[in-house]
């Protein structure tokens, strides 16, 4: 394991590769970033918004998928109000066991400020099932879901008769997943190859699903991208302060509500993420086991080459909190798969990189690795 000289990227994140210098891929992103005309980059937005006009008897110019977080406010009213367009919101939303009442007011938020939202929900009792087998095959119960949050938006853009999705961040440059790398810095289409959507339906069928069950984890095929026009535009490409506390901060202004729990409980430094659900934190926690890093890390990444923290500011942070995950979120979680907290805890222990970490007697997991430096 070792860490890009820049920020305090692991090149244990699946997909990403360093450069010859050390330097991930989202750091030099940034580095060429300075260089950019963001004017131009407008233009070239304008352009695609005028070349992808509703079609007769349409009433909505794009889709964007929405949380009702920072991203999605924040996308939604630039494009509305900078460019005079009309989106549909579209968002998957979770089952009540699941959801927040935050949540849910920064989704009322979206439509008081006046934007037409479609909400879709898969059945709770497939989606609680399948959690429960994404953790016990893959100690991920998030397989499954984020299969259904990336599938609901061009399942209905196609559905809809509408070919043009607004997504946020380009995953490849602004994370470092490079499966996702388009033809260009805002195509989406290849959003596919993502490490979040490459696994696919198969291990669901083999768990004994039918077909007809798992239709909104299914994302469209690239053939019916192509038989409709259908393209993803990253907005993140074209906007010059894109970042996660750029975005909250601005959709606060607009009524946005966050997280008051505290980065002790959620690793999240600003309490600006997962603001629909608490389950996010304990995937977030165990990514960290796995791989190394965790929520506070992408946290600190971003903030490390903005310029606004220092390498040293980002690794006390990343030592103190990037396993934080609340007690009582994890017992709600596992009442909620059914199992008991030590089943829990065993198949963290067993999912845990020993290369990475080591288990002690008590059940702590201590890093074998100085964050910053590596192994």
């Amino acid at each position: 394991m070792r860490y890009c000289l820049r920020c305090l990227q692991p090149d244990t994140r699946p997909n990403t590769r360093f450069s010859e210098a050390g330097v991930c891929p989202a750091c030099d992103y940034v580095d060429a970033t300075r260089e950019v005309d963001w004017a131009e980059r407008i233009e070239i937005l304008q352009g695609l918004f005028a070349s992808r006009r509703r079609k007769p008897g349409q009433f909505h110019d794009c889709i964007i998928g929405v949380s009702g977080g920072k991203d999605s406010t924040r996308q939604a009213l630039w494009v509305r109000d900078k460019f005079g367009i009309n989106p549909l919101l579209v968002c998957l939303s979770y089952p009540p066991e699941q959801a927040t009442h935050r949540g849910m007011h920064n989704l009322s938020n979206l439509i008081e400020l006046g934007f037409d939202v479609l909400v879709s929900q898969p059945a709770p009792a497939t989606w609680r099932t399948l959690k429960r087998q994404g953790f016990d095959t893959f100690t991920n119960s998030f397989r499954s879901t984020e299969l259904a949050l990336f599938s609901a938006v061009p399942q209905i853009a196609l559905r809809y008769g509408i070919d043009l999705v607004l997504w946020g961040e380009n995953p490849a440059l602004q994370l470092g997943d490079m499966k996702a790398l388009g033809r260009t810095g805002y195509d989406g289409n290849n959003l596919r190859h993502m490490n979040t959507l490459s696994s696919g339906l198969q291990w669901m069928l083999d768990a004994g699903h039918d077909r007809r069950q798992l239709l909104p984890y299914v994302y469209p095929q690239p053939q019916e991208f192509e038989a409709s026009g259908l393209q993803i535009v990253y907005l993140g490409w074209f906007m010059g302060d894109w970042s996660l506390v750029n975005n909250a901060m601005y959709s606060c202004a607009d009524g946005l509500e966050i997280r008051s729990d505290g980065v002790e409980m959620t690793g999240d430094l600003f309490g600006v993420t997962a603001l629909d659900e608490d389950f996010t934190p304990i995937n977030q926690m165990i990514k960290h086991y796995k791989f190394g890093f965790g929520r506070t890390t992408d946290y600190v990444n971003e903030e490390i080459r903005l310029g606004r923290m220092s390498r040293e500011q980002g690794i006390a942070l990343v030592e103190r909190y990037d396993d934080a995950c609340a007690p009582e979120y994890i017992a709600r979680y596992c009442d909620y798969l059914g199992i008991t907290v030590p089943a829990f805890w065993a198949k963290v222990h067993a999912a845990t990189n020993t290369q990475l970490f080591s288990i002690q007697p008590d059940g702590r997991i201590e890093r074998r690795f100085r964050v910053g430096v590596g192994l």
